[in-house]
């Protein structure tokens, strides 16, 4: 059975899918349909960059988009692989659902293109922020954001990824972000407060997967509303649940409702760890996931896509499993 998982922004970078056009037809295919439908020529900006122009939100977006998707459809006629069960990381479930026949490419590119000019307008520069947090528990982390947030005071913050054990991301006012960092952790926790905690600002365009994303939320609403959706091929592990979807109604809902509500990435891989859904094939550029899916749970056997000998190895690996179911 293999897991198929998408990356989400982050794992982009100059060259991502160059190796594909270069030697697949259908990788080819894929990015020219994308190019089209945007009216420019994504894989030379996936190819070549520059990094300035790849790294903003409504170029990252598609970008990641297509290389998963020309991935995807590689790995189906050339390797034999066939998907029991998909989950995508944020923007990565535009591409899970392409795969699993829940809408079309040319759909999927358009939308994610205007998600990323939302998600960018949505709040104004400066006003949002998001850090990492280290040394607490997920628990902890919600006590503390809903402390801050209910203090009146900075404004509102909350958890916005759980990406693995130890790395969790909030999201929210620049000013909430920056008091939780200077929160006294006796105030919140007493006598059982943890020793200590450390904040690491992102670099990132804008406070994603927060309330202060509602704009985007509406702006994605009426934009999925007017896609047909269809009943997924095979179970996709949704962000918003963390929990295995397959009706179209449910997926696009949790679909639009992703954009501020926290990726449960950590809780979606454990899920599908408990299921024994452990041979995972990271479909697009770099290898983050397989980083977060190995400190989710050590059992995890991920697969990389990133060369043509990822490729030939992945195939020997599946062959030798007994095929690719």
């Amino acid at each position: 059975m293999v897991l198929a998982v998408y990356p989400g922004q982050g794992s982009q970078q100059p060259g991502m899918g160059r190796f594909l056009w270069d030697n697949f037809k259908e990788a080819r295919e894929t990015y020219q349909e994308a190019s089209d439908t945007l009216g420019f020529a994504l894989e030379k900006m996936c190819f070549d960059g520059p990094e300035s122009d790849l790294v903003l939100t409504e170029n990252t977006q598609p970008a990641l988009n297509a290389t998963s998707v020309a991935t995807e459809r590689v790995l189906r006629s050339h390797f034999g692989v066939q998907i029991s069960v998909a989950a995508g990381h944020s923007i990565g479930e535009y591409a899970a659902f392409v795969g699993a026949g829940v809408f079309s490419f040319p759909d999927s590119i358009r939308a994610v293109r205007i998600r990323g000019q939302a998600m960018q307008a949505a709040v104004p520069k400066g006003v949002g922020a998001m850090a990492a947090v280290m040394g607490l528990e997920p628990q902890q982390i919600e006590n503390l954001c809903h402390f801050v947030s209910n203090s009146g005071k900075f404004g509102q913050v909350s958890p916005a990824n759980y990406n693995a054990p130890g790395q969790i991301v909030i999201s929210g006012h620049a000013t909430a972000v920056t008091a939780l960092g200077q929160v006294d952790l006796a105030e919140v926790f007493g006598p059982d407060a943890p020793k200590r905690m450390k904040l690491i600002p992102l670099q990132v365009s804008a406070p994603f997967h927060c309330a202060l994303m509602a704009p985007a939320e509406q702006k994605m609403r009426e934009v999925l509303g007017g896609i047909k959706f269809a009943d997924a091929q095979y179970p996709i592990l949704q962000n918003f649940t963390a929990q295995a979807e397959s009706q179209a109604a449910s997926l696009r809902e949790n679909l639009i409702r992703q954009v501020s509500g926290s990726v449960r990435w950590q809780q979606s891989l454990a899920f599908a760890a408990e299921q024994g859904w452990l041979l995972a094939v990271e479909m697009g550029h770099g290898k983050v996931l397989q980083g977060l899916l190995k400190k989710i749970d050590p059992r995890f056997e991920v697969l990389g896509t990133n060369s043509l000998d990822d490729l030939k190895a992945l195939e020997r690996r599946l062959h030798a499993k007994g095929g690719s179911q």
